[in-house]
């Protein structure tokens, strides 16, 4: 994570934000945001990255974070990773594919909320549906965008080894 004045107020905002806020498994869910933050190399991925659910998940406005100051640049990733209902999914994806930094925070968000050992229970179907639409997203981003030159390198561990399935001598089947 990068440290100067506009991340420290993104910090800040991101605490007030999501205060009272938990993921899936009861923890504070300000810990995701500062998860993806701490991945970023410059400034404007890791203010993007602190803020990429704000909109989404409290009652901030794009129009609030313009009062803050925040520029341009950080208003449009946001406005590309605010997935709108109405909208599919795989679309909403394809869209962020466009801006490197949208599309930095995106795979890290993926990376991160791929990772079942935040879970607090044993994955479900519903949680292997979710990893598989994961894993398409994180392939539609991949090949919009061959030969990125972002320098972040994104781990995409889906922790295969909880999903095997095994017999009851605990060997994979």
């Amino acid at each position: 994570m990068i440290y100067t004045d506009k991340t420290k107020r993104a910090i800040k905002l991101c605490y007030e934000a999501h205060a009272g806020q938990v993921d899936k498994s009861g923890l504070p869910y300000v810990h995701h945001p500062l998860h993806l933050a701490e991945q970023m190399d410059d400034e404007l991925s890791t203010i993007v990255a602190l803020l990429h659910d704000v909109i989404e998940d409290t009652q901030y406005s794009f129009v609030d974070l313009e009062r803050m100051g925040f520029g341009n640049d950080v208003i449009e990733a946001l406005r590309l990773l605010t997935h709108d209902a109405d909208v599919p999914y795989l679309e909403y994806v394809k869209k962020i594919a466009v801006n490197p930094t949208a599309r930095k925070v995106k795979l890290a968000d993926l990376a991160h909320n791929s990772d079942i050992s935040r879970l607090d229970h044993e994955p479900t179907e519903k949680d292997l549906m979710r990893l598989e639409k994961y894993r398409e997203a994180r392939r539609i981003l991949l090949e919009t965008s061959p030969g990125s030159s972002d320098k972040i390198d994104i781990s995409f561990d889906f922790r295969n080894d909880t999903l095997e399935k095994k017999d009851p001598d605990n060997e994979i089947l």
